[in-house]
């Protein structure tokens, strides 16, 4: 069946590995990846697909209403899959009022502009707004995050999303929309910005500057690998019902002090350096406030309903991705130079 999707925030970490999926996969769809350019949104990022004759970028603002409308107008999508937010935990600390306009102002203005647009089809069209497991908030030593846990958001970034995944349940209970959202735990691979943990460390290691551990590197994440979560969306877009929500996680608990100390060693493996020279350069610096303990990722729902599970191990992954940041210097370098350097400040974001 044809269809026509606009997936926001495509040129982002995981939007451009869903572009990417979509566009190669489905040839009888029509994907525009809708992207506001901000910092993390590079077009770089899709150079392999740029030219496929089913994509097709526009650069927009999701809290440009009237541009929205005008979107939809033009392109007559049937579905929109949604991932176009600011997420980075301190930016938000900093300035809230942004994540406020983009993550429920913005989602709001796509959800109203589909109501219109989708009027009497909506049988026929689906709104998929993927979030976070950020919105649960924090765990102790034990237990895990299902579909049914309370959202208790801790910082303005997750209260922001946590905002967004109300709106859109409500407009499915109001409206009687067909949307569905999901709900990740931390994705690692490449193309992720490199002021998250994973690729700073990579890249600081190489460059023997100092890797910056929050406290004593006692918080946990549960890591997914962006290509699994690429997957779970095709899959749950496909074949999920109406009003559902699944949790997708990739079942790999680490510590962040045990997370560094194994790229340490990775890293030392395929730079031809001494076992523990990378180590040195762990340091620790004053911890986030509100630093949320514990994520787990409980994805049970969706593997016993729509049969995903992760196709990869940590360890598999983690050395795929060491090895493509080592092979694109030029993405990086590109990335990490001119006016990102204002953000690239020697702190990162471990979700």
């Amino acid at each position: 069946m044809k269809k026509k999707i606009i997936i926001t925030g495509g040129a982002g970490f995981i939007g451009s590995h869903v572009v990417r999926r979509f566009v190669k996969n489905y040839p009888d769809y029509s994907i525009v990846n809708l992207d506001k350019l901000t910092y993390a949104g590079n077009l770089a990022n899709l150079k392999d697909i740029e030219n496929e004759p089913n994509y097709k970028f526009v650069k927009g603002d999701i809290v440009d209403i009237a541009f929205i409308n005008e979107l939809f107008a033009a392109e007559n999508p049937d579905a929109v899959i949604h991932l176009a937010a600011e997420s980075h935990v301190d930016r938000s600390i900093t300035n809230p009022l942004d994540f406020v306009m983009t993550n429920v102002v913005g989602t709001v203005n796509l959800l109203n502009t589909a109501r219109e647009h989708w009027k009497g089809r909506y049988d026929k069209t689906r709104f998929y707004h993927v979030s976070t497991d950020e919105v649960y908030g924090t765990l102790g030593e034990d237990g895990m995050f299902t579909e049914e846990t309370a959202y208790d958001p801790h910082s303005p970034y997750s209260a922001s999303k946590a905002g967004s995944d109300h709106f859109v349940r409500a407009y499915q209970d109001t409206y009687g929309m067909d949307t569905v959202i999901s709900n990740c735990s931390n994705n690692y691979g490449s193309f992720h910005f490199p002021e998250k943990l994973i690729p700073l460390a990579i890249n600081n290691i190489k460059q023997n500057r100092p890797v910056p551990v929050y406290g004593k590197g006692e918080n946990i994440r549960d890591w997914l690998w962006v290509e699994d979560h690429a997957r779970a969306i095709d899959v749950i877009f496909h074949n999920a019902k109406s009003g559902s929500t699944y949790n997708i996680g990739g079942h790999n608990e680490w510590k962040n002090i045990d997370l560094i100390r194994l790229l340490c060693s990775i890293l030392d493996k395929k730079l031809g350096r001494a076992e523990g020279e990378s180590a040195k350069l762990i340091t620790f610096v004053t911890d986030r406030a509100g630093h949320d303990l514990r994520y787990a990722i409980d994805a049970t729902k969706l593997k016993n309903e729509l049969g995903w599970v992760p196709g990869i191990t940590f360890e598999e992954g983690l050395e795929k991705t060491v090895d493509w940041y080592l092979a694109n210097e030029e993405w990086l370098n590109d990335v990490t130079s001119g006016h990102y350097q204002q953000y690239y400040s020697g702190q990162y974001n471990d979700r």
